[in-house]
């Protein structure tokens, strides 16, 4: 199975989909417990979601699960959020703080450095491949990472989450104006809420290639799964109802960032 799922566009948007993929080889599959085996912590139907709204839109999906390794998190292991709860390269546990591994299976060194050549390396190689050849086409990129998690999850935040979560490492990671559209849309969406910069600022990998004086612009968007699944627990259905209606706030939002992008590329030349 491809380890990657590329679909190569033409506008100066790249959607990232690291965490949709629900893949994982059964030599790493024997060592997960039942918790582990749920994929409870996978970002669900996002790539659904997000299918067509924005035509010519490049997309760069893994299709391996996070437990194989997680490719939005620093391949050295540094914690994307020093102090707070959160999970690592190789999680140990779930997003409520549960073993994933049967005892004695847990990954050591050997395994993150096999499993960052098998799976994080490839699909970053693809990612900033493709990062490249949109700039080559426009002079500038803009890097879309696509996420989603439980609105209510204790272990990493207090009381619920809001429904759309930008991250942009406060603003270091896209243009000014990027980031106050999106929030701008967002704040605007009726029967939404919306943070900009809160729990979530952005991975490891918008903080990794956003370099707007470079002309690579990165948003992290983490929506909250109560917006477009049935419910945020097995087997987490699709709510295609929900989905149409966040998908008419996301469609805005990519159209604009692209509207954006080229108006930022017309000044650059």
């Amino acid at each position: 199975m491809e380890m990657v799922e590329i679909n190569h566009g033409d506008s100066p948007v790249i959607l990232a989909f690291p965490h949709t993929g629900t893949h994982v080889p059964p030599d790493i599959w024997g060592r997960l417990n039942a918790t582990g085996r749920e994929l409870t912590d996978t970002d669900w139907h996002i790539h659904e979601l997000y299918q067509g709204l924005l035509p010519g839109a490049t997309s760069v999906r893994a299709t391996f699960h996070r437990y194989c390794i997680d490719a939005n998190r620093d391949p050295e292991g540094a914690s994307l959020y020093p102090g707070q709860n959160t999970t690592g390269l190789i999680p140990l546990t779930d997003f409520d703080n549960r073993p994933l591994w049967l005892a004695g299976e847990e990954p050591d060194e050997a395994d993150t450095q096999r499993r960052l050549t098998r799976f994080h390396q490839p699909y970053h190689r693809v990612l900033a491949a493709e990062i490249r050849r949109v700039r080559a086409l426009h002079g500038v990129a803009v890097l879309y990472d696509c996420h989603s998690i439980r609105s209510v999850c204790p272990f990493l935040f207090d009381g619920k989450l809001p429904d759309f979560n930008i991250g942009t490492d406060n603003t270091k990671t896209c243009n000014p104006l990027m980031e106050q559209e999106v929030g701008a849309i967002c704040a605007a969406a009726e029967g939404y809420t919306s943070v900009v910069n809160g729990r979530f600022r952005g991975g490891w990998t918008t903080r990794h290639y956003g370099q707007p004086a470079s002309g690579v612009h990165a948003i992290q968007m983490e929506l909250a799964q109560s917006t477009h699944l049935k419910s945020e627990s097995l087997p987490f259905d699709y709510d295609v109802d929900k989905a149409v209606a966040l998908g008419e706030v996301v469609r805005l939002i990519l159209e604009r960032i692209e509207g954006l992008a080229f108006e930022l590329a017309r000044k650059a030349g």
